[in-house]
């Protein structure tokens, strides 16, 4: 298994610096049907994926493999529509890589959006939920994204997941929820390997060890963040209610969970716009 090193991180980051005249300070990745808020950045620089060396390609519908470089209410962002995910075949370095790009272009603040199966009850399709914590099941199997030789100059050999959603960026997105009247729940995330969704029996399960929302992707972002002392913020747009039961009558789709975007979308953008809107008196 190769493990990308800060040599492929460092070639993908000058790539990228040199294909924009901005300097961003906020990094946002958009999960699977949330990629139009990419078009909201102005003054864009657009890179594809397939240009930026070692950056892992997304072979997924609803990842389009792109990054926008621009502002959204006035503040300078490193937008990723689409990510990679590691059942793609990725190894977790890989996975992590644009996180590390960011990490050495100097963004300090990094926004993780993701497409989630609800697995609280009280949770219905289009709905967000904030991330509160999270439930790192693949990494305790041994697929952790810092697996391998630390470089020191990236993070700690053993850094601290105590507070990995950031508290103030989580206060400041319950303050702009409230204020412009957007559902915004607060849950524990739980990342699986997939690609298959889970069965109900699995629903059972992560239910009961305490998980509110549930998906493929984000934790192994959130970890290598937070080893690179980036701040953290966290949302899930409930895209399907989980089924826990094999008696169900209905299934499970990737259709489902883009068009459940076309929900979500409007009010991740909102959220977002005001939280970007309030950053410079925290950050």
């Amino acid at each position: 298994m190769h493990i990308f090193t800060r040599a492929e991180f460092e070639a993908a980051a000058a790539t990228v610096s040199k294909r924009t005249k901005h300097q961003p300070r906020v990094g946002v990745v958009l999960g699977s049907g949330l990629g139009d808020l990419a078009e909201a950045v102005e003054q864009a620089d657009v890179i594809p994926y397939d240009d930026i060396p070692h950056w892992p390609r997304s072979t997924v519908a609803g990842h389009s493999g792109k990054l926008h470089i621009g502002y959204l209410e006035g503040q300078a962002v490193m937008v990723m529509r689409g990510r990679a995910h590691y059942y793609e075949g990725y190894p977790m370095s890989q996975v992590t890589l644009p996180i590390r790009v960011m990490q050495l272009m100097g963004i300090r603040i990094v926004i993780l959006t993701n497409a989630a199966g609800g697995l609280n009850r009280n949770f219905r399709a289009g709905d967000l939920m904030l991330i509160t914590d999270h439930i790192n099941l693949i990494g305790m199997a041994g697929h952790n994204p810092l697996r391998g030789p630390n470089d020191e100059t990236l993070g700690t050999r053993f850094p601290d997941m105590s507070q990995v959603y950031d508290p103030e960026l989580r206060r400041l997105a319950l303050e702009v929820a409230r204020e412009a009247n957007i559902p915004l729940w607060e849950g524990v995330y739980i990342c699986l390997a997939g690609p298959s969704f889970e069965t109900p029996a699995d629903i059972r399960f992560l239910r009961l060890i305490g998980a509110d929302a549930v998906g493929m992707s984000t934790v192994p972002e959130a970890t290598v963040a937070r080893h690179g002392s980036m701040r953290v913020l966290g949302i899930s747009g409930i895209s399907n209610v989980a089924i826990d039961t094999p008696d169900a009558e209905r299934e499970t789709t990737h259709e489902e969970v883009l068009q459940a975007g076309q929900i979500i979308v409007p009010r991740l953008e909102k959220l977002l716009r005001g939280v970007l809107q309030r950053l410079p008196s925290i950050d």
